[in-house]
């Protein structure tokens, strides 16, 4: 099962009168419950499922593989003041302004930023995800705290496009 399906499944919870999901497949299981309309995620991965192709030794000299999602249809919403646009986040993760700790942030408040421009990195599931703009415009407020979780659909950043 992929983090898509999770995505759904989530969403499907979400829409039904459903309080409770649980879907297993040979080592992995996953339950979706909903409370007062929140839903909670609780996913059961056993340590067996990772695949290490590096010595345990060697594995801080090895590089985080990173993935690029583009922040599609819902992360971005009209803000409610003046013509600002809400970058939101497309999945539950940690948030992360920079590729490091000790490097530059994607993007400060007074950048220009442009389709495709990476803004940030969610981190789901060991996973480091390269979010990308999909607006043209100036950063206006960074409304997320660097390495704070973020859930999904949560306001990241505000853009003056």
């Amino acid at each position: 099962m992929d983090f898509k399906q999770i995505q759904e499944l989530v969403k499907m919870v979400n829409k039904s009168n459903i309080s409770e999901l649980s879907i297993e497949e040979d080592k992995f299981k996953i339950t979706i419950k909903q409370k007062d309309n929140e839903v909670q995620q609780v996913i059961t991965v056993p340590a067996v499922a990772a695949v290490q192709a590096v010595a345990p030794a060697a594995t801080a000299a090895v590089p985080v593989a990173t993935a690029t999602v583009p922040v599609a249809g819902t992360p971005v919403a009209p803000a409610k003041a003046d013509n600002l646009v809400t970058v939101k986040s497309p999945m539950i993760g940690t948030f992360y302004r920079s590729p490091g700790p000790d490097k530059a942030a994607f993007v400060n408040v007074g950048d220009d930023i442009t389709p495709g421009k990476v803004v940030c990195i969610i981190e789901a599931m060991k996973l480091f995800n390269e979010i990308e703009s999909e607006v043209s415009g100036k950063i206006i407020k960074v409304l997320v705290d660097d390495a704070s979780p973020v859930e999904y659909d949560q306001p990241l950043f505000l853009v003056e496009p």
